[in-house]
């Protein structure tokens, strides 16, 4: 997942609303609403990207 929108270059954190699309096209919340929820790179929908939990200094992330 991409770490700023790719239309207006705003920074999104792990905590950011965010949209994606099927090819992980990024949008700040905005963005999308702007783009009525479709991507103009594929033409898919735009749905809200999941949350990831804050980094932890004692846990290694998962993988």
């Amino acid at each position: 997942m991409h770490d700023a929108c790719l239309r207006c270059a705003s920074t999104l954190g792990c905590q950011s609303a965010a949209y994606i699309c099927s090819y992980e096209c990024t949008f700040c919340d905005r963005c999308a609403g702007e783009l009525v929820q479709r991507c103009p790179n594929c033409g898919g929908d735009l749905q809200r990207r999941p949350l990831r939990p804050a980094p932890s200094t004692d846990q290694e992330p998962a993988g």
